[in-house]
């Protein structure tokens, strides 16, 4: 990484204390926010940091690969004068590298001159495209109810050993730029995917890895990976390096991408350690205040721009301590992005994949995708049925836990029969199955005909008579 500095600067012998990660040094001038540093111990063995924090004599720095066998006295930093940039090349799809940029796959560095600070630049808002082509996911959770469209960011809000990589898998696997109805499904544009995991495990990095190699998926992915056991600061690289490929690739090379973005939490818990050592005033749950602000530098570089054929299209999933909804990080993700995929315990314990929890799941720019040219005429009152349709089924079932389902009138049996064969055949899916947006679109038509006719309100006379199957279709 050393050739990418193009700057040298000034030399400091000695530093004034090291707390984990953190040092502070004296005696720096003219250093500057989110400087590079190089730093050698006593061996002349070279590790790398940046500059959290300018004072008028002294800097705080933050070592990427911790602190452990440096001395006070001993070790030299050196200030590079310049910003943390990665090389940015289209030749790194296909390729894995850590959580700084560096190849892993044993490979070579990018063969490239082109550099790219990893803290990218704000979109201006006058210059983005409002979403409104959808992705095809394959997912009829998704694709029916919770539609993703290009240049939108949705997260995934999963919970501890609930199945979330295997559907970010899934979904790196099969996503496509989703081409209308009308046009032959042949002529649906493959994503670029960039993959960024955070403080995961080796046997979910190797899960992942194993997962596109086979599919054939690896030739159009970038994998950055930072483990379980790498330093928790080089997490907070990781997703900034992932994005700043994806700008590259989007806005200069004219490309869709799709990031993932896994484990968030482990992301936040980094940066609450960090935060932590450095002495700050903690906030909610000891996180830092600025978390808000944060998250939203690195969300919002997600979107499409006037001046690009490109799109970045962001999936962020983390973990939900306890499954609580409420916890700092889904709550403030939730605020920043444009809805959320959750996917339910109960769903998940009754063998159902992928176990998304259709009612508390929201994509906010569903509307502007669906429909007429895009999906199909009928979606968007379809989906409104379904919802409707499946919470009316919550109601019914908690009567029926109450007084025995057999005391149930017969519509609102009907009501649970349908919920039963709507978790059954249109959430659950295998993961190898690939739906279209047809298939989808059939499958809910045939649930919704098991219920009366005249308990479809939210759809219009001519669909009903083209799509309704069920017994009173003819009346």
């Amino acid at each position: 990484m050393s050739d990418v500095i193009v700057q040298s600067g000034q030399e400091v012998v000695g530093v004034s204390r090291i707390t984990g990660p953190i040092m502070i040094v004296e005696g720096a001038a003219n250093v500057s926010y989110d400087e590079v540093v190089e730093i050698r111990d006593g061996q002349g063995n070279l590790r790398r940091g940046r500059v959290l924090e300018v004072g008028e004599k002294t800097c705080v720095v933050q070592v990427f690969a911790g602190s452990t066998g440096l001395s006070i006295d001993g070790t030299r930093v050196r200030f590079l004068g310049d910003t943390l940039r990665i090389p940015v090349a289209e030749e790194m799809l296909g390729r894995v590298f850590d959580g700084l940029g560096n190849p892993l796959d044993g490979g070579p560095q990018p063969l490239t001159d082109h550099f790219a600070d990893v803290n990218g630049q704000p979109i201006n808002p006058t210059a983005r495209i409002y979403p409104r082509d959808y992705i095809q996911t394959g997912i009829s959770a998704i694709d029916g109810l919770n539609t993703l469209l290009r240049g939108q960011k949705l997260p995934i809000f999963s919970g501890a050993g609930m199945p979330h990589d295997q559907l970010a898998a899934q979904i790196v696997r099969q996503a496509t730029l989703g081409a209308p109805t009308d046009v032959p499904s042949t002529e649906a544009e493959q994503f670029a995917i960039v993959f960024a995991a955070m403080g995961v495990k080796h046997d979910v990095a190797n899960f992942f890895r194993r997962s596109f190699t086979d599919s054939g998926a690896l030739t159009r992915v970038a994998m950055f990976l930072n483990l379980a056991d790498d330093p928790p600061v080089e997490r907070l690289v990781t997703p900034r390096a992932a994005l700043t490929l994806a700008e590259y690739l989007a806005y200069e090379k004219g490309m869709h991408v799709l990031v993932v973005l896994t484990d968030m939490t482990n992301y936040c818990e980094a940066l609450r350690q960090i935060s932590n050592i450095r002495g700050e005033v903690p906030s909610r749950k000891g996180y830092p205040g600025y978390l808000y602000s944060d998250l939203a530098s690195m969300y919002e570089r997600t979107g499409r721009i006037r001046t690009s054929e490109g799109s970045i299209t962001q999936i962020p999933i983390l973990t939900m301590p306890s499954d609580d909804i409420t916890h700092p990080v889904p709550d403030l993700t939730g605020y920043i992005t444009e809805g959320q995929i959750t996917l339910g315990r109960e769903l998940d314990h009754s063998g159902v994949y992928p176990p998304i929890a259709v009612l508390p799941s929201l994509s906010r720019l569903m509307k502007d995708g669906i429909g007429q040219g895009r999906t199909r005429g009928d979606h968007p009152r379809w989906g409104a049925q379904l919802y409707a349709a499946y919470a009316h089924m919550q109601d019914v079932r908690s009567l029926a836990s109450v007084i025995g389902e057999e005391e149930l009138g017969e519509v609102d049996q009907k009501y649970l029969k349908f919920g039963r064969a709507f978790e059954k055949e249109f959430i659950n899916q295998s993961p190898t199955e690939n739906r279209t947006i047809e298939q989808t679109l059939t499958i809910g038509w045939r649930l919704l005909s098991m219920l009366p006719k005249d308990e479809l309100t939210r759809v219009s006379l001519d669909e009903l008579k083209q799509y309704y199957q069920g017994e009173d279709a003819k009346h």
